[in-house]
């Protein structure tokens, strides 16, 4: 087989939680590759859409009218169907088990896995037509090692895993990849919320010794979702310094 022609297929991309952070680099990386690019976020993402040439899309995931609305938008805005799906979308509701609340642990799980089911059902309808396909999702390496006071969130991206991985099975003869990338600590507002004894144990458990970048994350979701990684489905990314290797 004939290898792709390197930055010549330019797609349509839908990127979640796309205001800030992670979501904001992929989305700024994808853009930079010229790819079509909407973002979508709860609070929006307007000034950073209209920087990239995108499409700001608001919507709440977490519910199944918000997924709908989301991708309807995002289609009807880049004038197809979604090729490439970067499920980035978070939240957190950090506290010891023995103290969360059921609603607690409901809206985390909403947010960040149910959301990432809807989202990847609806965009497999253009998808398994054309029978070309990229799904990437953003787990965290906190769903393999685990964290104290963080059982919801690494439930979840747990949870991103192995539903990856079975997606990925489904759909392969359809030539849809699907793929996680886990990240480790990386430099965003839910790290500069440490405080200084947080960031040091943090720090101990990186063997690079320092914490990544969101351009770092992005830069393997850019490769997931190229014409290079055609034969790479239902494989976990980590991107954390080598934290997860112990």
């Amino acid at each position: 087989m004939t290898p792709p022609e390197q930055g010549t297929t330019k797609r349509r991309a839908l990127v979640t939680g796309a205001s800030r952070g992670i979501g904001a680099a992929v989305a700024e990386r994808l853009a930079a590759s010229g790819h079509s690019v909407a973002l979508c976020s709860r609070s929006g993402a307007s000034d950073l859409a209209s920087k990239l040439g995108g499409i700001d899309v608001r919507a709440d995931l977490s519910t199944a009218d918000g997924v709908e609305a989301a991708v309807a938008e995002a289609e009807e805005s880049l004038g197809g169907p979604v090729e490439v799906l970067v499920n980035c979308a978070g939240m957190t509701n950090d506290g010891l088990l023995a103290r969360l609340s059921d609603e607690d642990w409901e809206a985390v799980f909403a947010t960040n896995l149910t959301s990432v089911m809807r989202t990847s059902r609806r965009v497999l309808r253009g998808m398994m037509k054309a029978r070309w396909g990229r799904i990437v999702s953003v787990g965290s390496v906190v769903g393999t090692i685990g964290n104290p006071g963080q059982s919801a969130y690494a439930a979840t991206k747990a949870g991103i895993v192995g539903f990856s991985k079975a997606l990925a099975k489904e759909i392969a003869s359809r030539n849809i990849t699907v793929n996680v990338v886990a990240p480790g600590f990386i430099e965003t507002d839910m790290t500069a919320a440490l405080d200084d004894a947080q960031r040091t144990a943090a720090l101990a458990q990186i063997p690079m010794g320092r914490f990544g970048e969101a351009y770092e994350v992005a830069g393997a979701v850019a490769y997931l979702v190229s014409e290079e990684a055609s034969y790479v489905s239902g494989s976990v990314l980590t991107v954390d310094g080598a934290m997860g290797t112990g």
